[in-house]
């Protein structure tokens, strides 16, 4: 009986060294928020593109992530801080596979953006002028409306992973 009760704990304790070194970690550990800055507004970006309405979904994806994080409060731009702006500089897509025909059945699509987050007085606080991300969609050249929401799942999980990317990188060394 001695016998089992001692494998029984020698297994509970490999298991808890083995969890306990596993690289486990909650997100948002070890980032902090520059230097006397508490609060953050967020504008609307601007849109340089022809895909209508994208603005929105980028800005709401980051608002999202910095409201989800807690690490800075998300207020309306006469209270903040500081604030994040900027720009959604350019979509293209590329083709990246073809039918037997020649025709596009795979596309990819690529947006960059420029963002900048200044203090109140309109120091800069952090920047990048090409933040870039890419995602493949279909294209199924016999239903367009498919291919256009093809693209636009593309372009939200951009959307989401670059609003991953702002948060992290705002956060990152303060």
């Amino acid at each position: 009986m001695q016998f089992n009760e001692i494998g029984k704990a020698i297994a509970a304790l490999v298991i808890f060294v083995v969890a306990a070194g596993c690289g486990y970690h909650f997100a948002g550990m070890g980032l902090t928020a520059p230097e006397g800055v508490r609060t953050i507004a967020i504008t609307v970006l601007d849109n340089r593109t022809s895909e209508s309405g994208i603005e929105t979904v980028f800005t709401s994806d980051i608002t999202y992530e910095f409201t989800r994080s807690k690490v800075l409060r998300v207020v309306g731009k006469d209270t903040a801080d500081a604030v994040l702006s900027g720009t959604i500089m350019s979509l293209s897509e590329e083709t990246i596979a073809y039918t037997a025909s020649y025709d596009s059945a795979e596309r990819r699509v690529i947006i960059t953006l420029d963002l900048a987050l200044k203090r109140a007085d309109g120091n800069v606080i952090w920047s990048n002028k090409s933040l870039s991300d890419k995602e493949a969609f279909k294209v199924d050249p016999s239903d367009k409306l498919a291919t256009e929401k093809n693209k636009r799942v593309a372009i939200e999980a951009i959307s989401d992973r670059l609003a991953e990317k702002i948060h992290n990188r705002i956060l990152q060394g303060f």
